[in-house]
């Protein structure tokens, strides 16, 4: 893989690039699926191929081949010189020519860190461990159950005209159960574990998902799932609302992680989502919550999907502050748009496959932990909702405005858990709403989730994500519909 790199990255300079970089991906992947404790669908899939990302006259070119061999990284490489030199030929191209922050060539391998290759284990071995949660799931009431695991192998190998010579294979495994209850009344209710949406996957071995305990959690959620149909559904009101590190993970994710992703400030990355309420002026001034707020992305943290030796241009994972103590502090970005911003290097271009090219993507974003514990958080408040596990998402296109619902929650009053409600939702304003961060708990209570369907860019892209966050506080919220 390293050399046919290496051949594609002197085939495009030979045919005109002043830059160019390849990236030659091996792919297979396994989901296992059971639902009514009955196997569902059992996927097992490869793939493979190169892309090529060429300059040619300060404009990109990008093409690729599922042909990993000389040829098909030859023809990759021809291809993406022939686009570049047609884009820089139109006279919006000439006007800004691009230009890419310095970095050091990505040089050696990097591998997983873990304990058994989650490919390797048997597909019976998983079906039985599905088969077997759902087992423990099942109770009198509930509608539906399912449960599912997945596996994913992938060898990169990465070259530039810069020197850059690389190779990393990574391994993810994860999770999830969930049980649908369903009321006389017509009234549905959902339990989900670890996480909903695709449960939470790691990068590591197949120990990850037997750690996941499905079988131990399942019959809490499947009792969860039939007592919200029973529950009363949560008042609206404006209160003070405490998050669990799921739902804080994902509030994360979306009122942060993308408006701070700096082709959408540009609005060179608009289609998919929209762009972002931040300005690239507004860094070290921009007040995006209260001093108890510190979001840092990490392509280090051990077990993130986000995790990496490089990213897809070759820049060195680093660990990078992105809100300090309620202050923006830096952005997510690529060569290109660090140098156009004239600080930092890059480190989050991302690529889903050999056949798309990077774009800015998250790597693993997180909230820092604070003090305490989930306790001792709950204990302060007299009269509010503690939310837990996400059920539903909406943001608007310049991740400004939003609104979120969770599968279950329980009331607050005098800093003790009361109780069960069901239907919970809460609104806000993004910099209003991370400004009414008064309490973050501690490392003890922090929790590493990782989700793999975040969408971007056209042709679409899915990026894999870890969120790491504690239990968080908020006062003065708006839940559920204003009155």
């Amino acid at each position: 893989m390293r050399d046919l790199c290496r051949n594609a990255v002197d085939d495009a300079l030979a045919g005109g690039a002043s830059y160019a970089d390849a990236r030659a991906h091996e792919r297979r992947s396994q989901t296992v699926r059971t639902k009514a404790r009955e196997v569902d669908s059992v996927a097992d899939s490869e793939t493979e191929g190169i892309g090529v990302r060429v300059l040619v006259g300060g404009a990109w070119g990008f093409a690729s081949s599922p042909n990993l061999s000389p040829a098909g990284a030859r023809e990759a490489a021809s291809r993406a010189v022939e686009f570049a030199r047609a884009s820089s030929s139109r006279a919006g191209a000439r006007a800004r020519r691009t230009e890419l922050a310095p970095t050091p060539p990505a040089r050696g391998e990097y591998r997983t860190p873990a304990g058994r290759d989650p490919v390797d284990v048997p597909l019976e071995n998983k079906i039985e461990l599905c088969l077997r949660a759902e087992e423990a799931l099942e109770r009198p009431g509930l509608a539906l159950t399912s449960a599912f695991v997945r596996a994913q192998r992938e060898r990169r190998g990465f070259a530039s005209s810069e020197g850059a010579d690389a190779l990393q294979e990574l391994c993810e495994c994860g999770g999830g159960i969930e049980a649908l209850a369903l009321g006389d009344d017509g009234g549905v209710q959902t339990r989900s574990y670890p996480s909903a949406h695709g449960g939470s996957s790691a990068q590591a071995g197949w120990e990850y998902v037997e750690e996941l305990g499905l079988e131990r959690e399942a019959p809490r959620i499947a009792e969860e799932a039939l007592a919200l149909l029973r529950a009363e559904p949560c008042p609206a009101g404006v209160t003070t609302i405490v998050l669990d590190s799921d739902q804080t993970g994902l509030q994360v994710h979306e009122s942060v992680g993308h408006p701070t992703e700096l082709d959408r400030i540009y609005g060179t990355e608009a289609a998919y989502a929209g762009t972002s309420w931040v300005r690239a002026e507004d860094l070290g001034s921009l007040r995006y919550g209260s001093e108890l707020m510190n979001i840092t992305a990490d392509a280090t943290t051990p077990g993130g999907l986000g995790t990496f030796a490089w990213d897809d241009e070759g820049v060195p994972a680093a660990r990078e502050p992105v809100v300090e103590r309620g202050i923006l502090a830096g952005f997510l970005t690529s060569r290109e748009t660090a140098a156009r911003l004239g600080r930092g290097a890059g480190g989050s271009m991302r690529a889903d496959g050999w056949n798309r090219m990077p774009l800015v993507r998250m790597t693993n974003l997180h909230l820092e932990p604070g003090a305490g514990s989930l306790e001792e958080l709950l204990a302060e408040v007299d009269d509010g909702i503690f939310m837990s596990t996400n059920k539903s998402w909406s943001i608007d296109d310049k991740r400004l405005n939003f609104q979120f619902g969770t599968e279950i929650a329980w009331e607050i009053k005098g800093g003790t858990l009361g109780r069960m409600l069901r239907d919970a939702t809460y609104t806000g304003t993004t910099p209003v709403f991370w400004g009414s961060l008064d309490g973050v708990a501690g490392p003890e209570e922090w929790r590493l989730t990782g989700l793999t369907n975040c969408g971007k860019g056209q042709p679409g892209q899915h990026a894999h994500v870890s969120h790491g966050a504690s239990p968080a506080r908020f006062r003065n919220v708006q839940v559920g519909v204003r009155s």
